[in-house]
């Protein structure tokens, strides 16, 4: 007898006696094949593409495919047969492209581009919170789609992979715009960044002691710079000269040790981030005024709000403005000056993450799966999941951990 009754017995018998039989368990969830969709970024001053022509090929290689929209790439001079090389297929309509499960792209979706969605579909874009509309995010809740941030995507040391690698390219690009300004080519007061015999060198403030503060200081360092770093956390100025491999003029944000500072400064950072405090600025208007006049302001943290009491949001036809004698440098996108290099980090992490979906079978067996991928999401299923965004435009909201248990 090898049953009990109708059932399947969970046991087998032998010459030995009753032994537990083998139960056939899941053996992988079925490898999902992707479209994933480019479409050409229709922000005027975005110029990154989230996949270069090689990371498109890994994807193509692994059986995905690709749409790609003519001319998405030209602005960080990749081109068309570039892509068409690697697999992807070029299309020239901006709507086909959003037929695709998955829309990939660097600026948050504008109005039109909701309108093209389709429920449960996926789009992975920058969130933006302090440019994102109330509208457009009830309007993606109506649409019923599927929405992650890659500014909030985390990995596995808990670090978040794409605000550390623009970060990077913006603390280099950052000093490299502040010697600019400082020059004579735009209008500034003639000062070299790095000294040179008998002369002292340019000083430079940076708010922040994060990745964009470290490369900053990085590039600053060596051209010759004098470097003050200043950071609400003793503990971030600690791993930053640790990281640098030397000593540099460190302090915590004491007002008088700040306002001192930047009135000696030829260039003033702006680092800092503020996405679990909400907006604020570290230095006042009034500290602002006290500054040098032809110094300069580049303010790393216009997505957010910004550093600077001073500061306006500007973009690359017209990136400064000047109030109380000191130059403002306010624009948000600040990577997208180095677009070909920006997209290249992007592509890094975006690969990857696509070819993890897949194998997961889907988002919803990835974002059970995976922690920092899961904290990226901020809409399922027509579902507002993240808090911040909740509480900016008092809508309701749900934790990602308790609604995925319900599905």
């Amino acid at each position: 007898m090898s049953s009990m009754g109708n059932k399947p017995s969970h046991f087998s018998f032998s010459n030995t006696g009753l032994l537990p039989r083998e139960e056939m368990l899941e053996t992988g969830r079925k490898k999902k094949q992707l479209t994933i969709g480019i479409p050409k970024e229709t922000s005027k001053f975005e110029n990154r593409v989230p996949l270069t022509p090689q990371g498109i090929e890994l994807l193509v290689d692994n059986g995905h495919k690709v749409l790609f929209e003519s001319g998405a790439g030209e602005a960080a001079h990749y081109f068309d047969h570039a892509f068409s090389e690697s697999g992807a297929t070029i299309v020239f309509n901006h709507k086909e492209v959003f037929e695709s499960d998955i829309i990939l792209k660097v600026s948050p979706l504008s109005v039109s581009e909701i309108e093209l969605m389709s429920p449960d579909q996926l789009v992975i874009s920058l969130l933006y919170l302090y440019g994102q509309s109330r509208e457009n995010i009830s309007l993606m809740l109506d649409k019923r789609i599927n929405a992650i941030a890659f500014e909030l995507l985390r990995d596995d040391n808990n670090c978040y992979p794409v605000i550390r690698s623009m970060s990077e390219i913006e603390g280099y690009a950052s000093v490299m715009i502040a010697s600019e300004f400082l020059s004579k080519a735009h209008n500034g007061k003639g000062v070299l960044m790095g000294g040179v015999t008998g002369i002292s060198p340019a000083e430079i403030v940076i708010l922040g002691a994060g990745t964009a503060g470290e490369f900053a200081a990085r590039a600053a360092i060596g051209l010759g710079a004098t470097v003050k770093v200043f950071d609400n956390s003793y503990r971030n100025l600690r791993e930053l000269e640790r990281n640098l491999g030397q000593r540099v003029f460190t302090s915590v944000l004491h007002p008088h040790v700040l306002t001192k500072a930047l009135r000696s400064a030829d260039a003033v950072l702006g680092s800092l981030r503020y996405l679990q405090t909400g907006r604020s600025f570290m230095v006042s208007e009034g500290q602002i005024a006290q500054m040098k006049q032809g110094s300069v302001i580049i303010d790393l943290s216009m997505d957010q709000g910004g550093c600077f009491e001073s500061s306006a949001c500007t973009d690359f036809e017209h990136p400064i403005f000047i109030k109380h004698g000191v130059i403002h440098y306010c624009v948000p996108n600040i990577a997208s000056r180095v677009a070909r290099t920006a997209s290249i980090a992007l592509s890094n992490i975006f690969a990857p993450i696509l070819l993890r979906l897949a194998e997961a079978g889907g988002m919803h067996h990835l974002i059970k799966e995976d922690v920092g991928v899961s904290h990226g999401v901020y809409i399922y299923k027509g579902i507002l999941t993240n808090n911040h965004i909740g509480s900016r435009f008092n809508l309701p909201f749900k934790d990602i951990g308790l609604l995925m248990a319900a599905f």
